[in-house]
C-alpha cells in the first residue's frame, strides 16, 4: 500500500466521522458559506503567478515548520505579490486543519486553495463553509467521472478547481470546465521529483488552459526554467516553509523574479 493509498483511506475515515457532527445544511448556515469568492484564474494572469503555500508538515520531508503562525506568513505573500495562497487542512499526515484558513480568511484579499484529498461531495460543502475559494482535485484518487462531477459542484457552489495530474494516462481526466491544471513535479507515489516529465506533459495540455506546476520547485533556476517552459502559475511551498522566516523567503524570492 502506497501512502497516497494510506492517505485516502484514512480521509475516508474523516469524512465519515465529520458527516456525523455536521450535515451540509448545518455547513451552509457557515459564516463564509455566502461570501464572494476570489478567482485564482484571473489572480495568475494579473499577479506574479505564485500560490504560496502554508505547511507544516509533509510525509515525504517530515516536520518542515511548526512555529510559523498562518495569518503572519499568509498576510506577508499577499503583500508581495501572491497570486492565490494554498493551505493544507489534512491534518493526520500535513499537520494541517481549517482554523489555518479560518483564521486569516478575513484578513487577506486574494484566492485561497483547499489543498486536501477531496473524495467525497461532502468536502466542497466543508470547504465553501471555510471560506475557500478553489480545491484540489488529484486525478490519482478520483475516475473521470468524479473529476466531472466535482468540477460541476465546485462551480455550483462557485468555486474553481485545480486539477492535479502526474502522468500521461492522467490527462483523460482534464474537460473543458476545469479552471486550471496543475502537474505535479513530484510522483505521489514514490516522492521522486522530474522537471523533465512535467514539461513533457505540459506540452500535451490544451494550449487554451492555465497551467501550474507544482512541487520540486527548490530555486530559482527551477523557476525560471518551468517559466521559459510555458507554466503559467508555480504552486511553492516547501522553497519558502523550510526557511525560519517564511515571510521574508517569498519577499526576496519575489525580487529576483
Amino acid at each position: 500500500m502506497t501512502i497516497l493509498d494510506k492517505i485516502i483511506e484514512r480521509k475516508k475515515e474523516e469524512v465519515a466521522a465529520a458527516k456525523i457532527i455536521s450535515s451540509i445544511e448545518q455547513l451552509k448556515d457557515a459564516e463564509f458559506f455566502e461570501r464572494k469568492t476570489y478567482s485564482l484564474k484571473e489572480s495568475v494572469k494579473n499577479k506574479n503567478g505564485i500560490i504560496a503555500e502554508f505547511k507544516r508538515q509533509s510525509p515525504s520531508k517530515g516536520i518542515i515548520n511548526n512555529n510559523a503562525q498562518p495569518l503572519e506568513v499568509v498576510s506577508a505573500y499577499e503583500k508581495s505579490g501572491a497570486s492565490g495562497i494554498s493551505i493544507l487542512t489534512d491534518k493526520d499526515f500535513f499537520g494541517g486543519k481549517f482554523d489555518d484558513i479560518l483564521s486569516v480568511r478575513n484578513q487577506i484579499n486574494i484566492p485561497v486553495l483547499r489543498k486536501d484529498f477531496m473524495i467525497d461531495e461532502y468536502q466542497f460543502y466543508e470547504a465553501k463553509s471555510i471560506g475557500a475559494d478553489v480545491v484540489l482535485l488529484i486525478a490519482s484518487c478520483l475516475s473521470v467521472n468524479q473529476v466531472q462531477e466535482f468540477t460541476d459542484l465546485a462551480h455550483e457552489l462557485n468555486m474553481e478547481v485545480l486539477l492535479e495530474i502526474h502522468t500521461e494516462e492522467e490527462l483523460k481526466h482534464c474537460n473543458s470546465n476545469v479552471d486550471l491544471v496543475g502537474i505535479n513535479n513530484r510522483n505521489l507515489k514514490d516522492f521522486k521529483v522530474d522537471l523533465q516529465h512535467s514539461v513533457r506533459l505540459k506540452n500535451l495540455l490544451p494550449k487554451d488552459i492555465l497551467s501550474v506546476a507544482e512541487s520540486g520547485i527548490y530555486n530559482l533556476e527551477d523557476f525560471n526554467y518551468l517559466k521559459e517552459q510555458g507554466f503559467d502559475s508555480f504552486l511553492m511551498g516547501e522553497y519558502f516553509m523550510k526557511n525560519t522566516d517564511p515571510a521574508k523567503a517569498f519577499e526576496e524570492f519575489t525580487k529576483q523574479i
